[in-house]
């Protein structure tokens, strides 16, 4: 049987919840994690659509692959986000600025002729939003979830 801290950085409230994770840390991860969740399913619903040829446009192979790469990847983020591994935010980050970056350079030639065209609900407006988004919280979120991997692993080290 093992014993949950009642004090400290790894206290638990009466429903297991962390409560060393601040409301708006908790929404900044949530929101990660459903957008990244979003992500997957649109990646998947555009494999199941046209397979691996979905992102057969114009773009060169290596964003092509990147594009179909994101069914791991951003799945990957939500698990290394529900483990609160400070890994996480640096993987979110990597992977927003790769794919707002691939979004961009595929949909250029549409933004130029036709700058509306970045004002589509479904279309780079969300992962522009998101993008920067994850780019104002990355640093306070990985210094939070950085000093609770540090709490977590002194602990364990006290208990061991």
């Amino acid at each position: 049987m093992t014993q949950q801290a009642s004090t400290g950085p790894l206290a638990q409230d009466g429903e297991g919840r962390p409560r060393h994770l601040l409301r708006r840390v908790q929404f900044v991860v949530a929101a990660y994690v459903i957008c990244f969740l979003w992500g997957t399913a649109m990646h998947l619903v555009d494999l199941a659509g046209g397979g691996h040829n979905s992102y057969a446009s114009p773009a060169p192979a290596p964003i092509r692959v990147y594009f179909v790469a994101l069914v791991l990847l951003d799945p990957l983020v939500v698990v290394l986000l529900a483990r609160l591994r400070p890994i996480a935010v640096v993987v979110a980050g990597a992977v927003m600025t790769v794919d707002v970056s691939a979004n961009y350079y595929v949909n250029w030639p549409q933004i130029s002729q036709h700058p509306d065209y970045l004002l589509r609900p479904l279309g780079l407006l969300p992962i522009t939003l998101f993008a920067l988004f994850v780019a104002v919280t990355a640093s306070p979120l990985y210094r939070h979830l950085s000093r609770t991997a540090e709490a977590r692993k002194l602990m364990s080290d006290n208990v061991g």
